[in-house]
């Protein structure tokens, strides 16, 4: 489990990376500059918490806790929710998927509280495991 959310960590890093040079070179032309901002802001939305499905995803490996996939896999159902509403919502001006904006916000924080949560219960476990592993 610890894989795929590294694995797809880096995949939403690289398509984060995709769309924002899209949105600067192929998007800033055509779109107004309020539909650009949103999509913007969906960009920087998706790859701070792409990177952040990676933070989670090595928290899970090194202190081995759960609570890390969890927080993973919110990060990636914000990406869609959030980043994907406001991309949707930048290209089309369709203002209905924007109702699910606040979900995406939700599931960042989320993902916030729990790896803030692993990393409030497993420290000492993690460090020993760090420890562990670089004496190898």
């Amino acid at each position: 489990m610890t894989n795929r959310i590294l694995i797809i960590g880096a995949v939403m890093a690289g398509i984060g990376v995709a769309a924002g040079a899209f949105g600067a070179h192929g998007l800033r032309p055509i779109l107004s500059e309020k539909m650009m901002a949103a999509f913007e802001t969906g960009v920087r939305y998706h790859l701070i918490h792409a990177l952040a499905m990676l933070m989670a995803g090595l928290s899970a490996h090194w202190f081995n806790h759960r609570v890390f996939v969890k927080a993973g896999w919110s990060f990636l159902i914000g990406i869609i929710i959030f980043s994907g509403s406001l991309y949707t919502l930048a290209l089309t001006d369709s203002r209905m998927l924007g109702i699910l904006t606040p979900f995406g916000g939700l599931a960042f924080l989320t993902g916030w509280g729990l790896l803030a949560r692993g990393y409030w219960k497993a420290p000492l476990h993690g460090f020993s495991n760090l420890e562990s592993k670089s004496d190898r």
